[in-house]
């Protein structure tokens, strides 16, 4: 019986999981959104979480407990710590969000973006200009 057991399993490996959701991790850290399978934001939302939340603190213990879990990734903790913890610093939870987009071809699984809710200062926005405003702005 699987009775209180909110681990996704995602058909892995404990080993592979864990690595697998550092690496998506890390890639949200380093480039502020992913698009991956809905599963894996889903998964990779509560490790991101967690890591804010050590970002927050912000000791020398957290420090040490993210970079484990990010497995030694030196680049994406810094940013995590000096760049995306201070932004979060005043909210108190709720910091990535899921974006439904259509399901892949090949397999029909279902994909989402996974982003941070407020971008760190410096980041690039979202691309989702419409065509019809870009034509505009030209013809101006």
């Amino acid at each position: 019986m699987r009775h209180r057991k909110h681990t996704a399993k995602l058909g892995r490996t404990f080993q592979h999981r864990n690595r697998m959701l550092a690496s998506l991790v890390c890639s949200l850290i380093k480039h502020k959104r992913v698009t991956t399978t809905l599963a894996k934001a889903k998964a990779a939302r509560s490790v991101a979480e967690k890591m804010v939340t050590l970002g927050k603190r912000g000791t020398l213990h957290d420090r040490r407990l993210a970079s484990a879990r990010l497995f030694q990734d030196e680049d994406a903790c810094r940013i995590l710590f000096k760049e995306i913890a201070p932004t979060f610093q005043t909210r108190p939870g709720g910091y990535t969000r899921i974006i439904h987009l259509d399901q892949r071809r090949g397999d029909a699984a279902r994909r989402a973006i996974l982003e941070w809710v407020e971008l760190p200062t410096g980041a690039p926005a979202t691309e989702t200009k419409p065509a019809a405003e870009k034509t505009e702005s030209k013809a101006e």
